[in-house]
């Protein structure tokens, strides 16, 4: 099968999309954590995908049945995500949004390690010093305390290592399926392997999957969890079909920015002087990544 060439720009652009996306996705998360347990959360997330995708795959003509081997793949991927998205709204409940992410942000050097070694993308010097510029900004906006949070954490931790393996995975299956159908297949994987754990804990008094009656507007919360996830999804799935791992994990340091704003605007949480060089260093890296395979994108010129 022959595939397609990188086209670098525009998986650059997608991926951003993602970065702007997703922090959305964590807010209505972490409102609805104050009434709503984190299992259900999950659930309703990837339940919501599943009504959204389902029907745009269908009319797309995308919704192939998968083989078994495809059906493994999503069943991984889906376990990946669950994994990511249970520790991170877990985090959530005790943990501000930006602190949360701020811990995260281990995955992009995560990710790009693992893109060399897994599907043996060629990383240079530059992306790697991008990588170490980006994280060291991330740090700046928010100085990640175990002492503050103790075991809780951990749990960024678990989901940079969790989301930056599905990421890979993602790159590795991206270029032979639909995006849409793609996250529609893994959507449903991830409600075969949540739901089950909902109605086995329904009434046991185990708080993160005894599920309860949603109320009032934690009813919009959970749907844009849903929404937001779905747009999200699609944006990063486009982009690693499009773009080498290497060349999109610096941009997910843009991710702070839309944290430090919906964390402000939501949350009442102001970053500080600090905070501010961290998210101009962050945005500065993801800056010259694009500028960069902008430049080495475009064909040579021609011969005097």
């Amino acid at each position: 099968m022959i595939h397609a060439p990188d086209r670098i720009v525009p998986g650059i652009l997608l991926m951003i999309g993602f970065t702007v996306t997703a922090p959305v996705m964590d807010s209505f998360a972490k409102l609805a954590a104050a009434d709503i347990p984190v299992g259900q959360i999950v659930a309703a997330r990837f339940a919501v995908q599943i009504v959204l995708l389902f029907p745009v795959a269908a009319a797309l003509g995308t919704l192939a049945r998968p083989g078994a081997r495809e059906a493994a793949q999503h069943l991984a991927r889906a376990g990946l995500i669950v994994a990511a998205t249970t520790a991170f709204f877990a985090a959530l409940r005790s943990m501000p949004l930006a602190d949360a992410i701020a811990i995260f942000f281990v995955e992009p050097f995560i990710l790009t390690l693992l893109g060399a070694l897994v599907l043996g993308e060629s990383v240079g010097w530059r992306r790697v010093v991008a990588c170490l510029v980006g994280f060291g900004g991330a740090l700046m906006v928010i100085r990640p305390s175990f002492a503050a949070f103790g075991a809780v954490a951990l749990l960024p931790l678990l989901t940079a290592f969790c989301f930056a393996c599905y990421v890979v995975l993602t790159r590795h299956v991206a270029r032979q399926s639909h995006p849409v159908a793609l996250q529609a297949w893994t959507a449903l994987a991830a409600c075969v392997i949540v739901l089950p754990a909902l109605v086995l804990f329904d009434g046991s008094g185990v708080a993160p999957l005894d599920p309860v009656m949603p109320q009032g507007v934690f009813w919009l919360w959970l749907l844009g969890v849903g929404l937001a996830a779905t747009i999200s999804h699609l944006f990063i799935s486009a982009a690693l079909r499009l773009a080498p791992t290497a060349v999109i994990a610096p941009l997910q340091y843009l991710e702070i920015v839309a944290a430090a704003a919906l964390g402000y605007l939501i949350f009442d949480d102001l970053p500080d002087a600090q905070s501010f060089a961290g998210i101009a260093i962050i945005m500065g890296a993801g800056l010259y990544v694009f500028l960069r395979e902008r430049h080495l994108s475009r064909p040579p010129p021609p011969p005097p």
